[in-house]
């Protein structure tokens, strides 16, 4: 697993991460991961076709948008 090292940290931010961490129960460190996780990862997990689809309505839509499919026969490569 990753590891992250934090310089320069003011003994005021230390000091309130401590406190902080001793309210919630944690060690700093285990509040300092806390903290990373609730900023930095989404709320929820970001689904690629949804995500298309709130872009594509800010744009006003893709219904003219044409789209064909291919009917055929997948075929493997020819080794021969």
């Amino acid at each position: 697993m990753p590891n992250l090292t934090v310089r320069n940290l003011s003994e005021e931010i230390h000091r309130a991460l401590r406190m902080r961490a001793a309210r919630h129960g944690r060690s700093t460190e285990a509040e300092v991961r806390m903290i990373l996780e609730e900023t930095v990862r989404p709320p929820k997990r970001l689904k690629m076709g949804s995500e298309i689809h709130r872009i594509a309505r800010e744009i006003g839509g893709m219904d003219e948008l044409a789209i064909s499919r291919r009917r055929s026969e997948i075929r493997g490569p020819d080794f021969t």
